[in-house]
């Protein structure tokens, strides 16, 4: 099974990384309101992904990605 890291960004310039196995039912929860952290900024769209096929390493990449390195590669490489 797949593991997802996702990119998300709205019509205000707001991103938002997480993982997922799901990536379009995962985008439903979040524009429905299901998602605590991005329910007050909706719509959201799908900027950018990556497949992983171990789930540790989808985490550790979106970990990186949150942090402020990863801010700056995913302004750089991704966006």
């Amino acid at each position: 099974m797949a593991h997802f890291v996702y990119l998300l960004s709205n019509k205000y310039g707001k991103q938002y990384v997480g993982h997922t196995e799901d990536i379009n039912a995962r985008l439903i929860e979040h524009n429905e309101g299901s998602v605590k952290a991005t329910k007050n900024l909706r719509p959201w769209e799908v900027e950018w992904f990556c497949g992983f096929r171990n789930k540790s390493i989808a985490i550790r990449f979106e970990k990186y990605l949150k942090s402020g390195s990863g801010r700056s590669f995913r302004d750089r490489h991704l966006i």
